[in-house]
């Protein structure tokens, strides 16, 4: 079975601020409900680097990897699959616009 889905918000921060958040997988922390554990090789968002954090939920530790397939740093965007427990596997194109100078769009499909 897939499922795709592409929810987009508009975010009161600018596109540079928002886009390094996604560009440093060191900032992951920040944002999303995990502790990032490892990141192979570190540094920036680079093709082929692996993110290794762990989750919370059901009162279990849950793993996660995520793999970075591709970056365009010009355009804002970065590819992911993030492969998750239970077999899931997640294919994701997060796209950062500006909208203004303090505001953007932030797709993650």
């Amino acid at each position: 079975m897939s499922f795709t889905t592409c929810p987009v918000a508009t975010v009161n921060a600018s596109a540079e601020q928002v886009w390094s958040l996604l560009d440093i997988p060191g900032n992951y922390d920040l944002w999303w409900d995990a502790k990032t554990c490892a990141i192979i090789p570190e540094g920036p968002a680079q093709p082929g680097q692996r993110i290794l954090a762990e989750t919370t939920g059901l009162g279990r530790h849950w793993r996660l990897s995520v793999m970075v397939d591709g970056i365009d740093k010009a355009r804002r965007q970065i590819d992911l699959t993030t492969s998750l427990p239970l077999g899931i596997t997640m294919h994701n194109h997060l796209v950062c616009s500006a909208v203004g100078e303090a505001q953007c769009q932030v797709s993650f499909g």
